[in-house]
């Protein structure tokens, strides 16, 4: 049966402030938006469609993150504190010591605080991503998953060691890389009614060959899909590039054919104008990763990346997943950057959020915003809270005032994940309690393994 959204308001796209007062959405069966009118127009029909009343709540287009790390939610509290990358002495991560079932409980954590704050769709990027992807599948959210692949022959990020050499790559640990990467495209790329798509994504600049530079965008050309980088993340990054090739991080993509309009660089911190003009020339859309940037210390240069030709989306990277938080923060660092009272407006941030995390993905027919034949991947937001009140410009008020808790339904190409504050089909209490026993034994084995290492920052009793 189709179901109808009965009498709201309707925030169709936030780039243009499309705004429809007192009115209805129709979506059919397959979750499509069929209609979207006026109330009245649909008031002789009603008994032919499951009514969903929202009570006066405004629908939204639901967000889209354009960049995460849903495991990473292990290092909550931790690693916020550890500069990038963490200033951690061991040789093993917390993360090491989970069971396939306890890296599952962490990811599928992580989802459940995207979907509270009204994120409908993750770009997640991990390692033997295929050990999880059942278990947040089973949230309703959408994912693009990739697979990260690096065929340096040391972690640079955990070792915390810039990329000495050129010659350190091995064919061995790339070829490995590409087959954990097509068996994932193999297993999940459409499957749940293309709610589940696979991408490519080769895991660092300053950890990948430029062989595997091409065979990534090979790879996803062939398989007629998106793929991704982190792009100047880090210092260590810029000086291990300069090192090893004598370029600066972009001008190292560019000469190795990996520049393009399907290319989503995440972060872009340190770029300079020279590798600003090189991203927008190819029309490289940018995961703008505000939060963890200001926790960092840093802010990507988003006006003059947009100004080159760049499109734009938001990602929460690590740790958290309030993709809300993400947006104000970009707000907020973007204007503090530029010293600018009024740019960027509410509007293009929250577009950034949602049609422009889309347009990077390759998939503005159908995400990003409230049209008829787009899919139903919406948010109804509460606004009758007293930090809400009054509201007389929806999309700044929201931006600037709201929170995630005042997201209280999320639908996802037709059905609710979460509905009246309660999330649908995960056992979230469940989640929550074993995510916490989980950490403590995680974080305690990490420092009982190595009693003569000191932590840079003192854990509570646990």
């Amino acid at each position: 049966m189709k179901t109808l959204i009965d009498d709201t308001t309707v925030v169709q796209n936030f780039d243009k402030n499309e705004i429809r007062h007192q009115s209805s959405i129709l979506i059919n069966e397959d979750g499509i938006i069929e209609e979207i009118g006026n109330s009245t127009e649909f008031s002789d029909r009603k008994k032919d469609f499951n009514i969903l009343h929202m009570d006066g709540k405004i629908v939204m287009p639901g967000f889209i993150n354009c960049h995460t790390h849903l495991t990473a939610t292990l290092g909550r509290g931790i690693l916020e504190d550890l500069a990038f990358p963490p200033m951690l002495p061991y040789p093993r991560t917390a993360n090491s010591y989970l069971s396939d079932e306890e890296t599952q409980i962490m990811a599928t954590l992580g989802v459940l605080e995207g979907i509270r704050s009204g994120t409908t769709t993750f770009v997640e990027l991990g390692r033997d991503v295929e050990k999880y992807a059942s278990a947040i599948s089973d949230t309703g959210a959408r994912f693009f998953l990739g697979e990260m692949m690096t065929d340096l022959t040391y972690n640079v990020i955990k070792a915390g060691n810039e990329l000495k050499s050129k010659e350190d790559f091995s064919e061995n640990l790339a070829d490995q890389a590409y087959a954990r990467a097509v068996n994932l495209f193999e297993s999940w790329d459409g499957k749940h009614r293309d709610r589940i798509k696979v991408i490519f994504s080769p895991a660092t600049a300053d950890s990948c060959s430029p062989s595997m530079l091409q065979k990534s965008r090979e790879l996803a050309e062939d398989r007629q899909t998106f793929y991704t980088i982190h792009l100047s993340q880090s210092h260590q990054e810029i000086n291990g590039i300069k090192n090893a090739w004598n370029l600066k991080p972009t001008e190292y993509l560019d000469a190795h054919g990996f520049l393009g309009p399907a290319l989503i660089a995440a972060h872009c911190r340190y770029v300079d104008q020279q590798e600003i003009n090189l991203l927008g020339n190819f029309s490289v859309g940018i995961s703008n990763n505000p939060a963890i940037a200001a926790r960092r210390g840093a802010a990507a240069p988003i006006t003059e990346l947009i100004q080159s030709g760049c499109n734009i989306g938001i990602g929460t990277d690590n740790m958290a997943e309030d993709m809300l938080e993400a947006a104000r923060t970009g707000y907020f660092a973007e204007r503090v950057r530029k010293n600018n009272e009024t740019n960027p407006t509410p509007n293009d941030v929250l577009g950034w959020a949602t049609t422009g995390g889309a347009k990077i993905t390759n998939s503005l027919d159908t995400l990003g915003s409230l049209y008829v034949g787009k899919k139903a991947d919406l948010i109804a937001v509460n606004f009758k809270k007293p930090h809400l009140t009054p509201n007389l410009r929806v999309v700044s008020n929201f931006i600037n005032n709201g929170v995630s808790s005042d997201i209280e339904s999320v639908m996802v190409q037709g059905n609710l994940i979460m509905h009246d504050n309660k999330i649908l089909n995960i056992d979230e209490n469940y989640i929550i309690s074993q995510a916490q026993l989980i950490a403590e034994k995680s974080w305690k084995q990490l420092l009982g393994s190595y009693p003569n290492l000191d932590m840079p920052v003192q854990l509570d009793d646990i």
